[in-house]
């Protein structure tokens, strides 16, 4: 995440669905405001890891979207300038096969920040161990 900008608001799991899903439509269509006025006043929006994850949980397990599809939103949606991440997501979402990886997503995902702190992962998972700084118990 950049501290160059001051950031406007920090986004919702909630929020992040319906800009993901379009339902409720009432709900899409004043998510969609919001970060309208938002880019206009120049204020970025922030997207923690944590709400990037609920996110994919809830589209592919409530909505019934595939994962490679809830990807590829988190993807388009994120890259746009309103929005700031943490610094390895949008490389972390641009893998290709990320739908099918193993580990997955979300395990990246983990692994991703612990490496930004220059912390080693600690797993039981094997398919860990394909993650550089992993340490599989």
């Amino acid at each position: 995440m950049s501290k160059e900008t001051e950031l406007g608001a920090g986004l919702d799991t909630s929020v992040l669905v319906r800009l993901m899903t379009g339902k409720p439509e009432l709900q899409a269509v004043a998510a969609k405001e919001f970060l309208w006025e938002m880019e206009t006043a120049g204020s970025p929006v922030f997207v923690s890891n944590l709400v990037v994850a609920e996110a994919y949980f809830a589209c592919h397990h409530h909505y019934g979207l595939l994962k490679g599809e809830v990807l590829d939103a988190l993807h388009q949606i994120l890259s746009q300038p309103t929005f700031q991440v943490h610094s390895e997501l949008l490389s972390l979402l641009s893998l290709p096969g990320l739908d099918t990886a193993k580990p997955g997503f979300l395990d990246r995902l983990i692994h991703a920040e612990y490496a930004q702190a220059s912390l080693p992962l600690i797993s039981f998972e094997k398919a860990a161990s394909r993650l550089s700084d992993s340490i599989i118990l």
